[in-house]
């Protein structure tokens, strides 16, 4: 057993000292440290940690993506699978995955989804089809990741859909109003230029 632990301390040794990571005449503080208390863990602890501070001088970690932004997802709860959930979003993959997975994407895009709706009864439809499905992947027994997704509650959720689209309604009025006061205060000649350009009134 110490013959083996010798002999994976020299390979490693050999590969650092054929990186230069550690000059020819002389191991590492942490190397030697490794030779004499636990050879071939610390050995690569040390490797490891070099390498590490390597690629921070190279500036291998500068301009990352997300860098200087607060880590996403720290205000949700706990999910076990926030892996698979955040490959499915960023792949934008469909209707592939455990039920589990799919309900969490489904529910965090479902408000979206619902304002692209233009009747009520489609909206309850849709809430009651999305709960439907919860429920029935709650009681699935074919394994998996436990359903957290919670369901919606429909009344709460049709007014908060109603509550959307007059805000929509609202700021659509507004953007039509201020651009009827752009035209009446423009003289004869800028209304020539603005139509050539493409631009019309609002009716």
């Amino acid at each position: 057993m110490h013959g083996d632990g010798e002999s994976g301390l020299r390979a490693w040794r050999y590969r650092l000292r054929r990186e230069g990571l550690i000059p020819e005449e002389e191991d590492e503080p942490e190397v030697r440290a490794a030779d004499a208390g636990a050879p071939g863990i610390e050995a690569r602890a040390a490797y490891v940690e070099t390498v590490i501070q390597q690629a921070i001088r190279r500036g291998d970690f500068d301009n990352l993506r997300g860098a200087g932004k607060p880590l996403e997802g720290l205000d949700r709860g706990h999910d076990p699978d926030w892996w698979i959930r955040r490959k499915i979003e960023s792949e934008r993959i469909t209707g592939l995955g455990p039920p589990a997975i799919l309900l969490r994407t489904e529910d965090a895009q479902l408000d979206e989804r619902l304002d692209r709706l233009h009747r009520e009864g489609e909206v309850r439809e849709a809430l009651d089809d999305f709960n439907r499905r919860v429920v029935h992947a709650r009681r699935q027994l074919l394994g998996g990741p436990p359903v957290i997704t919670p369901l919606r509650d429909v009344p709460a959720e049709l007014t908060a859909w109603r509550g959307r689209r007059e805000e929509r309604q609202r700021a659509a009025a507004e953007r039509v109003e201020a651009e009827r006061m752009r035209w009446a205060a423009m003289t004869p000649k800028e209304r020539r230029a603005a139509r050539r350009s493409g631009e019309r009134p609002p009716v």
